[in-house]
């Protein structure tokens, strides 16, 4: 019986450890040969020397499970390393289908203390680091289809998180990355779709060095199944890479522990029309203040409380 990615090719960033690992590990399952790419610096803050360490053990691992799959080091934040990256994948196995974006760091401070480095290193790893590598994926699936003269198969799966949905105080770096990301993926969705390819986001709830912090209160069960565990998200990055997801595009959804729940386009929650031609203080006074009064000080807008998430 064939795999539904047999013969396919993928890009994993970030797969080295934990999400993106098992991600790396799910794909080649699944059929694909991977480009199993991590930058293996060993703090998740960025700090560390870099290492081809944990990616060529992904990438070991994979082949001795009898999977195709090599390693890259290079940094996707770096223009020119993500455009090696997409020409390792097409030089190794002849094309490029599948892009799973999933590396990032954290440096974590609240918006008063925080400082510039601090906020440019987490935009440069998360938002530019999934940009570079779709644009070069994009590139590479725009020629092909234009060779061709018909579309191509490209799948894309980027990683948000609930930080950009629901808020997270300490991390304002990381949420703006993350909601940034969003919009990334939407947009190209968008300019994507008529050469046959997806774009997609995911928002994973699960227990990596990345989230030790969120999760600290919530250790694995003795019995039974790690609603945590990065195996529940995998699967979802498994079929969104697929070929049963072909009519699934510019779609943001959130997974963990046996659930996944489809995020809607923001809703207008209430509307106002003013009396004259245009508004003055007084007369939003008199719309919106009631409209606020009941609720608690300092709300902000949460998406998330449409799904009954907790922040992850």
């Amino acid at each position: 019986m064939s795999l539904p990615l047999e013969g396919r090719s993928a890009i994993v960033t970030g797969a080295g450890r934990g999400l993106g690992r098992a991600e790396a590990l799910e794909l080649a399952r699944l059929g694909a040969r991977v480009v199993v790419n991590d930058f293996g610096q060993s703090g998740r803050d960025g700090s560390g020397a870099a290492s081809g360490g944990p990616a060529e053990e992904v990438a070991a691992e994979i082949r001795a499970a009898g999977g195709q799959a090599l390693a890259h080091t290079g940094d996707v934040a770096d223009f020119t390393r993500a455009e090696e990256l997409v020409g390792a994948a097409v030089e190794a196995f002849g094309g490029l289908d599948i892009l799973v974006n999933n590396a990032g760091i954290l440096r974590d401070r609240m918006v008063f203390s925080m400082s510039e480095d601090e906020w440019d290193s987490v935009i440069r790893v998360h938002l530019k680091g999934h940009f570079n590598t779709t644009r070069f994926a994009a590139a590479h699936w725009r020629e092909q289809s234009k060779k061709s003269g018909a579309p191509v198969y490209g799948r894309i799966v980027n990683t948000a998180s609930e930080a950009f949905l629901a808020g997270s105080a300490g991390q304002p770096n990381y949420a703006a990355a993350k909601g940034g990301i969003v919009g990334l993926t939407t947009s190209t969705a968008l300019a994507l779709a008529k050469y046959g390819v997806t774009a997609n986001v995911i928002c994973p709830r699960a227990r990596t060095r990345m989230t030790e912090d969120v999760f600290a209160g919530f250790g694995a069960p003795d019995d039974g199944p790690d609603p945590l565990a990065v195996e529940h998200v995998a699967p979802l990055v498994g079929y969104l890479a697929g070929p049963a997801a072909a009519r699934i595009n510019g779609q943001l959804i959130v997974v963990h522990g046996g659930m996944v729940a489809i995020v809607e386009r923001p809703r207008v929650r209430a509307k106002f029309d003013s009396a004259r031609d245009t508004f003055d203080y007084d007369e939003l006074d008199a719309l919106l203040t009631p409209h606020y009064a009941d609720r608690p000080d300092g709300e902000t807008f949460a998406a998330a409380e449409v799904l009954g998430l907790k922040r992850g």
